[in-house]
């Protein structure tokens, strides 16, 4: 792990598309910016264990096609 100190508005590039920014420091807080691109996750940790995972259709009755057509016109 690669610590860092950083103050307010001074930032830290990740690779060649991200870019963390420190925004504010408040007493023991600190908020961050994180520009990314729009492809890439950016998720607090503790939010990954409640982020849906690849979503999984169940099949349904079928509906019956012929029956609902009369009520088009």
């Amino acid at each position: 792990m690669l610590v860092l100190s950083r103050k307010q508005n001074q930032r830290i590039r990740v690779g060649d598309s991200v870019v963390v920014t420190v925004v504010r420091v408040s007493g023991d807080k600190v908020r961050i910016g994180i520009e990314a691109p729009d492809s890439m996750r950016v998720l607090r940790e503790e939010l990954e264990e409640d982020a849906p995972g690849d979503v999984v259709l169940q099949p349904v009755a079928e509906l019956p096609i012929p029956g609902l057509l009369r009520f088009v016109g």
